[in-house]
């Protein structure tokens, strides 16, 4: 209750509002930055195994 009353607060100047929407857009960007990490890692993986796997099937096949 004493967020919202504060956010209330906040959102009543035009600083305040900036203020919370680079807030919101810095917690975006990082945990955006955390999810690609993942996703590139991912995406090495992959390409490896696909990659072996195509050798595999080409020298055997």
């Amino acid at each position: 209750m004493l967020a919202v009353l504060a956010l209330g607060g906040l959102t009543s100047s035009p600083l305040g509002t900036l203020l919370l929407a680079l807030v919101a857009v810095t917690v975006i960007v990082l945990v955006g930055r955390f999810v690609l990490s993942v996703a590139w890692k991912l995406l090495v993986v992959a390409t490896i195994l696909v990659g072996a796997a195509w050798v595999v099937t080409t020298v055997l096949g």
